[in-house]
């Protein structure tokens, strides 16, 4: 698959203002389209809509009450280990397939999604239930894969624009310190660029060089919708010229075979 490289590059970022607190069954996509009226802002064909995954496993209700969860034994085994509460322990089960490693504070699994991260992705910043009494944890959408095309899908509707749609969520790294913004779903545009065969400045073709196309885009946006209460859950990415393609965020998943870190 190849890039379509623009001979003057020039990209802009713009955070979509006042998206309200999303509740479960909310439409993001007329939340969106809502944002973007407010900043006098409409969706152009190659566009790319960046969007935080809170807000769509709000809206498709992965909430969860600590006080529905019961722990199983292995849960209540490994909290004691990390120190952390069962019932949360209990849902990171539930979330993976396997633990990849464990020490005081910390659980590292494969998600059932394919990649592995700390907790699952399971969340408990800004969540909160109807009434805030009872404590609640937010869980990854079951499919972001197919939450990203609805998205898109919704916006082509709506306003006739092919756009990119990209689910970030923040992800620590094993070597590196700090979180950071990755895919976790994908619609609309290649989520690897495949740059193997290509010339560099000197000629010499390019052997191993996969990027991660979708991962940089959330990792962009993640520099407008930040970490804590900025309250800015989706970014619109305008000046990228890529070629249509159905990439998925799966597609950026390493094979376990291809681990050499297991």
């Amino acid at each position: 698959m190849s890039y379509i490289a623009s001979p003057a590059p020039s990209l802009t970022l713009t955070a979509l203002p006042s998206i309200p607190h999303v509740r479960p069954g909310d439409d993001v996509a007329a939340l969106l389209l809502d944002a973007l009226g407010r900043a006098g802002l409409a969706l152009r064909d190659g566009d790319v809509v960046a969007v935080a995954q809170k807000i769509v496993s709000k809206a498709e209700g992965r909430q969860v009450r600590l006080a529905d969860v019961t722990p199983t034994a292995r849960a209540e085994e490994l909290a004691a280990q990390v120190g952390k509460d069962a019932r949360l322990i209990e849902l990171i089960l539930r979330e993976s397939t396997e633990v990849s490693r464990l020490r005081p504070g910390v659980i590292i699994v494969r998600h059932r999604l394919g990649f592995t991260s700390a907790n699952a992705g399971i969340d408990r910043s800004n969540v909160q239930l109807a009434g805030g009494e009872e404590e609640a944890v937010l869980l990854l959408p079951r499919d972001p894969d197919a939450s990203a095309a609805a998205l898109r899908d919704a916006l082509l509707a709506a306003t006739g624009a092919a756009v990119g749609v990209v689910i970030t969520d923040s992800h620590g790294r094993p070597f590196r310190l700090g979180t950071v913004g990755v895919a976790i779903g994908v619609a609309g545009i290649p989520a690897l660029w495949d740059r193997r065969g290509e010339a560099d400045l000197y000629g010499y073709r390019l052997q191993h060089t996969d990027v991660g196309l979708a991962d940089e885009i959330a990792a962009a946006a993640g520099l407008l919708m930040g970490q804590a209460a900025e309250g800015l859950p989706a970014v619109l990415i305008r000046g990228l010229r890529l070629p249509p393609a159905e990439g998925r965020a799966t597609d950026l998943v390493r094979p376990p075979e291809l681990d050499l870190y297991r």
